[in-house]
């Protein structure tokens, strides 16, 4: 019998970082006060959704890209574990990214 193994990085919806795990914070939540973090911004104020300006594959996306990039080149410690402090609208931007981008799927799961 073969066992598939999942080796994307989990995401967990708030709570508390302990040791060892990284965190996402949405701007405007409050950052821990210790281990590796990396914020993200929903929209800035004046842009539309989706503008020239900006990505298209949305802050939540980007953000987690990053993480990921920091911890495999050695820049961020490593992690298996991401804990996301962010508002309705935040969590939902990373289910989102989760659901609709291919890449960030491939990566992480909740």
């Amino acid at each position: 019998m073969q066992r598939s193994t999942d080796t994307r990085i989990q995401i967990v919806m708030g709570g508390t970082p302990v040791e060892g795990d990284a965190t996402l914070v949405e701007d405007g939540q409050a950052m821990p006060e210790r281990g590796y973090a990396v914020r993200f911004a929903l929209g800035l104020p004046g842009h539309m959704p989706g503008c020239a300006c900006c990505t298209l594959r949305g802050p939540a996306a980007d953000a987690l890209s990053r993480m990921f990039r920091e911890r495999a080149t050695g820049l961020a410690p490593y992690f298996t574990r991401v804990v996301v402090l962010a508002s309705a609208a935040g969590e939902a931007a990373v289910a989102a990214a989760l659901d609709e981008d291919v890449v960030t799927k491939a990566r992480f799961r909740i």
